[in-house]
């Protein structure tokens, strides 16, 4: 079985066109994953739907008792890009025996087909059965280990330090 840890960010944000403002209303995941035609063992759980910028420290530690207690062994954690690699390496430090990864989203889901959520989030259920135990970052097609990568603001990007 999979677990799907769901904390907000820019995946799971929907768009209020009367006041041209993102906020949060639910989780895309079921849709995405029935869209998808998923077939796996997945469980998905919202643990939280926040900005990144706005977790707490109380908000990681949650992330981390969350992936400390539950039984699966493969676990995709969807988050905010912004403090994505921080909440990995808390993660990291935790030293926690299964294979996590942080996933997101640069544009909404909601957005339609501009949205790079689904490609991502694909990756990351690819990418979480195949990878060793350990914390990693999967963004754009690329799956980097948790203290090797960081977000290119200027560009957009994940990519490899």
């Amino acid at each position: 079985m999979i677990q799907i840890f769901i904390t907000g960010g820019t995946f799971d944000k929907s768009y209020d066109d009367i006041h041209g403002q993102l906020y949060f209303n639910k989780t895309h995941l079921p849709e995405m994953l029935k869209r998808s035609r998923c077939t796996l063992e997945i469980d998905i759980k919202t643990l939280m739907m926040k900005d990144s910028l706005e977790l707490s420290v109380d908000d990681v530690a949650t992330v981390v008792q969350a992936c400390r207690e539950t039984t699966a062994n493969r676990i995709v954690i969807t988050h905010g890009t912004d403090t994505m690699t921080h909440t990995a390496a808390a993660l990291a430090k935790a030293g926690i025996e299964k294979t996590i990864l942080l996933t997101g989203a640069m544009i909404p889901y909601a957005f339609g087909s501009s949205s790079d959520g689904f490609f991502n989030l694909g990756c990351a259920l690819a990418f979480v059965q195949s990878q060793p135990n350990g914390v990693y970052v999967t963004m754009q097609g690329r799956c980097f280990p948790w203290d090797a990568v960081e977000k290119d603001k200027k560009k957009g990007v994940f990519r490899m330090i």
